[in-house]
């Protein structure tokens, strides 16, 4: 990568997130350093969706380790349906920024068409029958109609890792970056075309080996979680995500109150995946039973969780009155948004 075209990827990759500050690519130290020249090296460009983690470094690690090792690592599932998996999951939860990020690296791996009706959530319209299948479970895994992928076990652990860490970056996305990493503005017509040719200039780096495990010595071992069984036919991702979940979970003792963790929780144990309401007025039940000052973290951490496409710059900016850093708020959107991943994850 050149400087010059470094500097003015780095510049705008820091640029779109809102509501934290980022850490600087030239201020980098220790831990957050070593994310970043990960992410530049097998990703081209600081990745908006890793970078907004910057403000808590072992959650930038964790959130970086299970992108690499499930979507980016070689391994038994191939990239194009691993990039489906990511762009359907996507479409389910709204996520646009994600849909066109995933969207645009799938036509340089599948056919045109096929990559455009993936994109559009026209999932019937994709001719390649594997591209189609994952594509579908990936959409449904989330709501009530969830089936079992029907893949070998190994394959299918990968895939399924791709699906829970898109469902916990879609709603990251949401609430801190944009609705495109297009320019405001943008005709549909010349998007489109912008979208194939990024596509396959990136094709090289998507198909490009990388090492499962690359990424492990970021974050201690940790034992594995007992909901996260999916994936114990695919070891390194099964120990990435057990890392991962240590350190959320310890980010969520930190910046979650006692009451709104469990209030999350008990609300995530009915929800089938199905959208909760159109407005904002389902939260006021759940949330009538915090105490007053908790209130505004519970209602973004539920609206995090539940629904993310719902979170506006008031709902944050309440929770900025309590006195948060940018710290505290990632620490309780991060294990909000990894909380749902998790259940959505879990075996049927």
């Amino acid at each position: 990568m050149s400087t010059l075209f470094a500097r003015a990827a780095r510049k705008g990759a820091q640029e779109q997130v809102r509501h934290v500050r980022v850490v600087r690519h030239d201020a980098a130290r220790g831990r957050v350093a070593e994310v970043y020249a990960q992410v530049e090296r097998e990703f081209g460009i600081l990745a908006p969706p890793v970078i907004l983690h910057s403000p808590v470094p072992d959650v930038l690690a964790a959130v970086w380790m299970t992108l690499r090792e499930t979507l980016v690592a070689t391994g038994r599932a191939d990239r194009a349906a691993k990039e489906a998996v990511a762009a359907a999951v996507s479409l389910g939860n709204r996520c646009p920024y994600c849909v066109d990020v995933h969207g645009m690296t799938l036509y340089g791996l599948v056919r045109g068409r096929d990559a455009a009706a993936v994109a559009d959530g026209r999932l019937d319209a994709v001719a390649d029958p594997r591209v189609r299948a994952v594509a579908t479970w990936a959409r449904d895994l989330g709501g009530p109609g969830r089936r079992p992928l029907p893949l070998p076990a190994a394959e299918a652990g990968e895939l399924a890792g791709v699906a829970v860490v898109f469902h916990y970056l879609n709603r990251m996305v949401n609430v801190f970056l944009g609705e495109s990493p297009f320019p405001p503005g943008l005709p549909a017509r010349a998007r489109g075309g912008l979208m194939r040719v990024i596509g396959r200039s990136l094709r090289p780096n998507s198909l490009r080996h990388r090492e499962p495990g690359a990424s492990l010595p970021l974050l201690p071992a940790a034992p594995p979680p007992g909901d996260m069984s999916w994936a114990a036919a695919a070891p390194t991702v099964a120990d990435a995500f057990a890392r991962a979940a240590a350190v959320v979970d310890a980010a969520g003792g930190r910046s979650v109150p006692a009451a709104v963790r469990e209030m999350v929780v008990a609300e995530l144990a009915d929800w089938d995946g199905a959208p909760p309401g159109l407005g904002r007025s389902w939260t006021e039940r759940p949330l009538a039973g915090l105490p007053d000052a908790d209130r505004p973290a519970g209602r973004l951490a539920l609206l995090t969780a539940m629904a993310s496409y719902q979170v506006d710059a008031r709902v944050v900016e309440e929770v900025r009155e309590g006195g948060r850093d940018d710290a505290s708020l990632v620490e309780l959107a991060s294990w909000a948004a990894f909380t749902a991943a998790r259940h959505v994850g879990r075996p049927a």
